[in-house]
């Protein structure tokens, strides 16, 4: 049988930083795992499953003893943000009623949707859902994607493609997308379009590039260990 690893989870700790950055004793540490998960999908429903869909592709949450703070990478700051302030003061206050604790929020604005795996798979899943063929949407993003800069990207289908009796799988690849090398950055991202003929799984898999060529710009957070790293070598 084929042993897949999910990309993100083969790198942490290695080349890549983890998404949840606190310190706990072992009595409250289940506890805070759990409303990490609970804030996670909170912010998933209420900014990517209704208006505004504000195209969040990333949560980060960092604790200190004072304050929990929620990282949100989207690529429409302005919707999460809202004018003035308000949708992101309603959304503290939310959160603040959920977890109990002083929240503040965060947002880092996505320069190019068309390298995030997640939004990429997101907006598949959309299109699927309104029926949309499926091979031409599959070559229109692997393009998109490798026009934005990709050095590979391979997308994959699967569920009752095109209204079809028996599910099956369709996928499709352009450059290189070297899964087994821990140096890679290799985006990986998962979405379900919810169809009248069943549900279709849609994965996105986008290689950028080495961690070594990452720049010192794009770090996304100041925390310890927030930024991706490049592996020394022995």
């Amino acid at each position: 049988m084929g042993q897949k690893v999910h990309p993100f989870g083969f790198r942490v700790g290695i080349t890549e930083a983890h998404k949840s950055r606190w310190y706990a004793p072992k009595a409250l540490y289940g506890e805070l795992l759990v409303e990490d998960q609970k804030i996670r999908e909170f912010c998933d429903k209420r900014l990517n499953r209704r208006p505004p869909f504000a195209a969040v592709s990333d949560i980060h949450i960092e604790r200190t003893r004072e304050e929990l703070k929620v990282i949100v990478r989207t690529a429409r700051p302005g919707l999460v943000i809202g004018p003035k302030g308000s949708e992101i003061d309603a959304l503290t206050q939310e959160l603040q009623k959920l977890t109990g604790r002083n929240v503040v929020i965060n947002c880092i604005e996505i320069g190019n949707p068309d390298l995030e795996a997640q939004l990429v798979a997101e907006s598949l899943a959309e299109q699927l859902k309104k029926r949309a063929s499926f091979r031409r949407i599959m070559k229109m993003k692997a393009d998109a994607c490798m026009t934005a800069g990709a050095k590979g990207v391979k997308i994959q289908l699967s569920g009752r493609l095109g209204g079809h009796e028996m599910s099956r799988r369709e996928d499709i690849r352009l450059g290189a997308v070297p899964l087994a090398t821990l140096q890679a950055n290799i985006d990986y991202g998962f979405a379900e379009a919810l169809t009248t003929y069943g549900i279709l799984g849609v994965k996105v898999w986008i290689y950028k590039g080495l961690y070594e060529e990452i720049k010192e710009g794009e770090i996304q957070s100041k925390a310890a260990g927030a930024r991706p790293r490049a592996r020394g070598r022995r």
